[in-house]
């Protein structure tokens, strides 16, 4: 792009700003890529590249990039009232309406909205909200959350804690107490033989095992992705969350779904809780309430859980400076309006996404490929060192890295993780740029598997 000096700007970058999850003293001597605009599923680096986003952002862009629709209702709102905080007795239209919206989309009695800048201080939220809901009905004792190893629900102290990243909890001194793990549901590395609703009972009953060792009483909640996304897109067996429930309703054990990137419409449905056909007492929510473009995050209760927090709590010592912002508010609002007049989601659950997923389980022939597993618009891609065993290589990561390389070259943007190739596209994604997506990723498959000394298709 003219007028931009990309050397000025890395050198800038490199002295000044912290990136997250990354190794920045490396990132400064390789130089971050800038990215300047973008449009529909594409976006343009300073260099001139165009590349094909097929992570949406970071799982977030849904209605694609460009929306001016987006900009032109920020840019209203900041002229009628740019802020005004939900404290002190007060609130702002756009904050209202969008509660309301949320209750009538999210599914059953989530009817109460709790808004924060983030997934991640939604979740910080949920921990404190959950515990305060049984201390104040006499049960303080209902104290410990139940998550899983490898999920993802933040980087905040909390966050981070409830998420079961070895990595993550590395740094910091984590976890913190009353948070515990169970192993997710991960077919391709520990289905063994069993046929998926088998295996979704016995992923499940990891749950009932672990509440039994704590003690029903003393165990406030259970939380997941319903699809896990960091670790490499892990999907459950169909019947894997009606478990779940059934073993919460047993043992009165808070149900938790975070929806932060399956919301608003990444598995086909608004949420990931009506494609799996399950009811969370609570639901995080963030990154496609407004497609990425502003930070925003919320919290959905629903009846019984505000019920106790509205007449039993007393003051809800809790809150940020942003809850609720009427920009953030305005743009959420906007960006639904934009999914539903649009039927995005629905010609994804109807036309693309299926296509979408005929063109990555093909993908899944290619000899480098152990699995292809996808729903709706997030799946991926297990690179394997030999079919059809499911193992993994040697220095895992290595391979993932590689091929998410040689696809960037190629003008494609994947996300790797460990050695899988994950996919997240713009809900908007063409039939025709689904192709174009399928032939970079086979030819950044031919790539590494060239670069390995192994047999290409």
């Amino acid at each position: 792009m003219p007028g931009i000096d990309t050397t000025t700007l890395q050198r800038l970058d490199a002295a000044h700003h912290l990136h997250p999850f990354n190794d920045n003293a490396a990132l400064a001597k390789r130089g971050t890529r800038i990215l300047t605009r973008g449009e529909g599923c594409y976006v343009w680096d300073a260099e001139g590249n165009q590349l094909l986003d097929a992570f949406a952002g970071l799982w977030c862009v849904n209605v694609g990039y460009g929306r001016k629709e987006l900009g032109r209702v920020a840019a209203h709102q900041m002229d009628e009232l740019a802020y005004y905080n939900s404290f002190f007795q007060c609130t702002t239209e756009p904050t209202v309406r969008l509660s309301a919206k949320l209750a009538e989309l999210t599914p059953h009695d989530l009817n109460h909205a709790f808004f924060t800048n983030s997934g991640s201080e939604a979740n910080d939220t949920i921990l404190r909200m959950v515990r305060h809901f049984w201390a104040v009905q006499g049960k303080p004792e209902k104290f410990n959350f139940i998550s899983r190893h490898d999920g993802y629900h933040g980087s905040t102290v909390a966050g981070a804690s409830l998420g079961g990243m070895k990595g993550m909890h590395k740094q910091g001194g984590l976890p913190i107490p009353g948070i515990h793990h169970i192993d997710p549901p991960y077919w391709f590395g520990d289905g063994g033989e069993m046929d998926e609703e088998e295996y979704g009972r016995v992923a499940a009953k990891r749950l009932e095992d672990k509440i039994l060792e704590l003690g029903p009483e003393n165990v406030a909640a259970f939380i997941g992705e319903p699809v896990m996304g960091a670790i490499g897109v892990y999907i459950p067996p169909r019947n894997y969350w009606k478990e779940i429930e059934r073993i919460c309703r047993q043992y009165d054990v808070l149900l938790v779904a975070d929806e932060v990137i399956c919301g608003f419409g990444r598995t086909g449905n608004w949420f990931a809780a009506e494609t799996f056909d399950f009811r969370p007492d609570v639901m995080t929510l963030a990154k496609g309430i407004t497609s990425g473009y502003i930070p925003l995050g919320a919290v959905m209760f629903n009846d019984r859980v505000a019920e106790v927090l509205a007449t039993k709590g007393g003051e809800l010592a809790h809150g940020y400076t942003y809850s609720g912002h009427p920009v953030c508010a305005a743009v959420a609002l906007e960006n639904i309006r934009i999914l539903q007049d649009e039927k995005i989601i629905e010609t994804c659950r109807n036309d693309t996404g299926p296509y979408l997923a005929e063109k990555w389980k093909a993908l899944g022939e290619h000899p480098l490929v152990g699995e292809a597993r996808i729903l709706g618009m997030v799946g991926a891609l297990e690179l394997v060192p030999r079919k059809p065993a499911r193992e993994y290589f040697p220095d895992r990561g290595r391979v993932g890295q590689m091929c998410r390389d040689f696809a960037l070259r190629s003008g494609l943007i994947l996300r790797a993780t460990n050695d899988a190739m994950l996919l997240s596209p713009p809900l908007v994604i063409t039939k025709a740029q689904v192709d174009e997506l399928a032939e970079k990723t086979w030819r950044a498959l031919d790539l590494t598997a060239r670069e390995l000394g192994m047999p290409t298709a």
